[in-house]
């Protein structure tokens, strides 16, 4: 988004407010996670979740695999567990269907296989192709992909190419991200109160991998606009002071174009809540007989299109943050999720050395 007609106003949504049910406020935030997860056929080429694994495995290259993904503003659990199950879907499929290097090793070290044959029995132990042949120099061993790139990028042995994801909020959804954890044995929570401005180290220590293998790279899904200036540049200096990367994932912005798509969001709440929410008429009361929820929906959109910042207001309030971020690359794009105003905002900055 560049130069956006619009000044930014950090104004209220309805969905924050202490008055609002939190019956509704769990309606409204289901609605929010459909809104990530959802994949309507000739509309959309995929999901915006889905789309935002494939930017994160665009943009961080061989170094996705580097990292674990803490989502510091989880909510409910948004879109992270489908983010979660598709890159590293894609990942794993990327891990297997890559030919196995090979490197050139002295023919006396151990090695998986060597020349079709089994590992010497160490080191200094001559290989059984050494053996059959004395003049031998080196030899080819071949390993995984997996296991290769796992070790190269701080992996913790599974070899699968996969990564883990975290869910933390300053309010956790304990009941909600269980459930979500038990689909997958990369995704894990933390059941007390992170703040953050202020990631806890122990927190840090323990999902940066054994001897800091792994790097702690943040995600902020449809969240980054709710903080005002002072607090999000005090989330941004812990971040520099802590983390290796974060990206910045939002699905309006101040544009006409972003402002339209929020009434065709709450159009297509009335088109599919009966596909989704047949069996909850409660639910389905609150969208067609009082119609707080699609109203909610709508209202909250325009309202967050007024706050969503462009990668360069981010880009000015990381620089200004107080901790030193010269060594930091800030890279932004969109890419389209509903036909054919439907946008998702992306902004990624990582260390350049990360």
């Amino acid at each position: 988004m560049a130069n956006p007609w619009i000044p930014r106003m950090h104004l209220w949504e309805i969905d924050d407010q202490p008055w609002f049910p939190p019956f509704l406020r769990g309606y409204v935030q289901t609605g929010l996670t459909h809104a990530w997860t959802v994949h309507i056929p000739v509309l959309q080429a995929s999901s915006p979740a889905t789309i935002v694994a494939a930017v994160l495995r665009r943009v961080l290259g061989s170094s996705v695999s580097k990292h674990t993904y803490i989502d510091f503003c989880a909510g409910a659990g948004g879109p992270t567990p489908f983010i979660e199950r598709a890159l590293n879907s894609q990942l794993e499929a990327s891990a297997r269907d890559a030919p196995a290097p090979t490197r050139r090793v002295p023919a006396t070290a151990s090695a998986a296989v060597i020349n079709g044959e089994s590992r010497a029995a160490d080191d200094n132990t001559p290989s059984y192709a050494a053996v059959a042949d004395p003049d031998a120099k080196s030899t080819v061993v071949r390993g995984t992909e997996a296991d290769d790139s796992d070790e190269k990028n701080g992996g913790d042995g599974h070899g699968d190419g996969r990564v883990n994801f975290v869910l933390t909020d300053l309010h956790p959804h304990v009941e909600s991200w269980a459930a979500a954890s038990k689909k997958s044995d990369r995704l894990t929570y933390i059941s007390h109160p992170v703040d953050a401005a202020n990631a806890p180290d122990d927190l840090l220590q323990r999902y940066g991998g054994k001897g800091g293998k792994k790097g702690i790279f943040r995600l902020f899904n449809l969240a980054f606009h709710h903080f005002d200036d002072d607090l999000a540049r005090a989330i941004l200096k812990n971040t520099v002071e802590t983390s290796d990367g974060f990206g910045i994932f939002e699905l309006q912005d101040r544009s006409l174009t972003g402002l339209f798509t929020c009434f065709v969001f709450g159009f297509f709440i009335f088109l599919i809540a009966p596909l989704l929410y047949w069996w909850s008429p409660v639910r389905l009361f609150w969208v067609y007989v009082i119609p707080v929820v699609p109203f909610v929906l709508v209202f909250d959109g325009l309202i967050s299109c007024l706050r969503t910042r462009t990668a360069a207001e981010v880009e000015v309030l990381l620089r200004t943050c107080g901790a030193d971020a010269h060594g930091w690359e800030v890279r932004s794009g969109r890419e389209r999720f509903l036909w054919p105003v439907g946008f998702l905002h992306w902004i990624i900055c990582v260390k350049k050395t990360a």
